[in-house]
């Protein structure tokens, strides 16, 4: 039997115009000339250039057409499609990037392909070497299970084969450059760039027994236990070995991957000038491009309003110009509400952290998250969060991405509250100056940090110290 039920729900609504101000705001400098160049590209109602007053169309020309387009969930909107007109892409949607592939160099497996056909194998072992290959990762390393792969290659290809026939061809592979390629674990990519060095080179020998024979202790840096398993007697000798290993590279295929990366520029979203104590901020010029509505359209508009011919070829004309003139209306307002943005949220940063930007001393830094600057400006968290992920300001002593004045609280003997900041850069003095041969722990850490007066637990400190990826003392330990 079926049943009518009435149900009622609240969800959130993000109208056309919020959609757009998120976009942009979420676009760094360096990146909003691309996004106002695709936007003069698809809209011919938007043209670069000051605004007069004439070439405003008044709000009665475009309301109608306004009130008809509905507003869009959450759900809806993360398909960056609306009230059928197409958003184009901050530059970061996969379908961007394969309309333009930027080609910089070789990658790393067109490499090992290249040196594939050096080889002289007939077709069955040439495909073997191609699925090899096609199964080293980014960092160099074939991780996957030769078993695996053998089964890959008879459901793919329908060539049998077994680990032993694999094994063989992956031996040619490892010989490719650059040395420790299609290693399948850290201890065989080492082991493949000692064979690749000099036979005369001193303490090789050494090294390669470490490798092989000493692996996990060399790993947890019990160099005690490798100097009397392999009978080392000389310190140097040790030392030296050691240090021959150290120098590897855990990540062969690294430097092939770097090369397809583009590269990235920093530039600053904010100037900030102390000017005799006075701190002055601007906006990045770029920010603000010289944009508005054109007049030609907004004419067309009116022509075609005040003609008597009514058929449906015109009501679409005409509907397609007022979306085209909202749509330009909509980008200039968002254009505008985002230097709004970023001004106040850089402005209620500066007023925050004032002692800090007046001489640029870290220890002057206040603890200071999202929700302090959202409550001074009356903003959303997640706006605040926008701009503080993606944008940076240049100073006297520097630039800095805006998430560097963000940070925790930590108390203090005298019942104060000091940056988390001030906190690592402590602890990580400590390190520095620590005995290498007798590292410090967590645990005695904690009581140098309480002796400066920081209030602070031993897990906290294992924290801040992985988050400075500073290893623990067993694996800071020097010989």
């Amino acid at each position: 039997m079926q049943k009518l039920n009435l149900t009622q729900s609240l969800s959130q609504k993000l109208s056309p115009q919020q959609i757009q101000f998120i976009k942009l705001l979420q676009v760094p400098t360096a990146e909003l000339d691309a996004r106002v160049e695709e936007e003069l590209e698809v809209n011919p109602a938007l043209e670069e250039g000051a605004p007069e007053k004439e070439d405003e169309y008044s709000d009665d020309e475009y309301d109608e057409y306004e009130n008809s387009t509905d507003s869009e969930s959450i759900e809806e909107y993360l398909h960056d499609d609306y009230s059928g007109y197409k958003m184009q892409g901050d530059g970061r949607s996969d379908e961007d990037d394969k309309e333009m592939p930027i080609s910089v160099g070789s990658t790393l497996h067109e490499r090992l392909m290249t040196q594939l056909g050096y080889l002289r194998l007939d077709e069955r072992e040439h495909k073997l070497g191609e699925q090899l290959i096609g199964s080293v990762d980014a960092d160099g390393y074939i991780r996957r299970e030769l078993e695996a792969i053998v089964n890959d290659l008879i459901f793919s290809q329908n060539i049998e084969t077994d680990v032993e026939e694999l094994e063989t061809i992956l031996y040619k592979i490892q010989n490719f450059d650059p040395p420790g390629i299609a290693a399948r674990n850290l201890q065989e990519c080492l082991m493949l760039q000692l064979e690749r060095k000099d036979e005369h080179t001193e303490y090789l020998g050494i090294a390669k027994s470490i490798i092989e024979k000493c692996f996990n202790e060399f790993s947890k840096k019990h160099y005690d236990k490798i100097a009397k398993r392999l009978n080392i007697e000389s310190d140097v000798a040790l030392k030296d070995a050691i240090s021959l290993i150290t120098k590897l590279n855990p990540k062969p295929g690294g430097s092939g991957e770097d090369m397809a990366k583009t590269a990235q520029y920093l530039m600053p979203d904010f100037l900030l000038n102390n000017n005799n104590g006075k701190l002055e901020l601007t906006l990045n010029s770029r920010n603000a491009p010289m944009l508005k509505v054109s007049r030609s359209y907004a004419d067309m508009l009116q022509a075609y309003d005040k003609s008597d011919k009514k058929d449906k070829k015109l009501k679409e004309t005409v509907s397609f110009i007022k979306q085209k003139l909202d749509s330009a209306k909509w980008f200039i307002d968002a254009i505008k509400q985002r230097q709004n943005t970023l001004l106040n949220t850089m402005q209620a940063i500066i007023d925050f952290q004032y002692d800090y930007f007046q001489e640029g001393d870290e220890s002057k830094l206040r603890p200071m998250i999202l929700k302090d600057i959202a409550d001074r400006i009356n903003m959303d968290i997640s706006t605040i969060s926008r701009v503080a992920n993606s944008k940076s300001i240049q100073t006297e002593f520097g630039i800095f991405p805006l998430k560097y004045f963000f940070s925790e609280g930590i108390a203090t003997d005298s019942g104060e509250d000091v940056s988390s900041r001030e906190v690592k850069n402590k602890l990580k003095e400590f390190i520095e100056g620590e005995d290498k041969s007798k590292p410090l722990s967590d645990d005695k850490l904690e009581k140098l940090l309480r002796g400066e007066g920081y209030n602070i637990a031993r897990r906290t400190v294992a924290k801040y110290r992985e988050q400075l990826n500073i290893p623990v003392a067993r694996l800071r330990k020097q010989l």
